[in-house]
């Protein structure tokens, strides 16, 4: 079919899929860009076992997607801050789903170097620590979608007055 058509209209009709396929694109991006973010709170650690000298924790997150919309994910990645300084890592293979207008509570392992303990420790000693700790958590959970979607939360966390 090909050869009998003329080359002005082969190249009008591969403008029109091209034209066809932006089109679908942007389409596609805008209804993405519509999603509210979704909210990620700690809200548990929990110690477990770890090797050598490293520190390792279960952290439990609670995930609130405000969206009419569910968010599947296949695996998870966690960094964690404190004081401003790097404090913990870890990665999940888990997947799952968050219901649309609904939350789910995901666990990651996390490792924490004993560098990392002995610095945040030692400015809490000296009295470059205070009783009140900015914290910093990023991360992305897999999959989905362009690959994936990223959160991110920070704050405060008061240390209690023994400590």
């Amino acid at each position: 079919m090909l050869r009998y058509l003329h080359g002005a209209s082969l190249r009008t009709m591969l403008l029109f899929a091209v034209a066809a396929i932006v089109l679908l694109l942007a389409v596609g991006c805008a209804s993405l860009a519509q999603r509210d973010p979704v909210r990620v709170n700690v809200v548990g650690i929990e110690p477990v076992a770890g090797q050598g000298m490293e520190v390792r924790f279960a952290v439990k997150l609670r995930v609130q997607n405000p969206n009419d919309v569910a968010i599947d994910f296949d695996g998870i990645a966690l960094e964690l801050d404190l004081n401003g300084k790097p404090f913990a890592t870890g990665v999940s293979d888990s997947k799952g789903s968050v219901p649309r207008y609904g939350e789910a509570v995901v666990t990651v392992p996390v490792s924490v170097s004993a560098l990392s303990m002995m610095r945040q420790a030692l400015g809490v000693i000296d009295g470059t620590g205070t009783a009140e700790l900015p914290f910093a958590m990023r991360g992305r959970f897999g999959g989905g979608v362009l690959g994936g979607m990223r959160f991110s939360e920070s704050g405060t966390m008061r240390l209690p007055a023994s400590f």
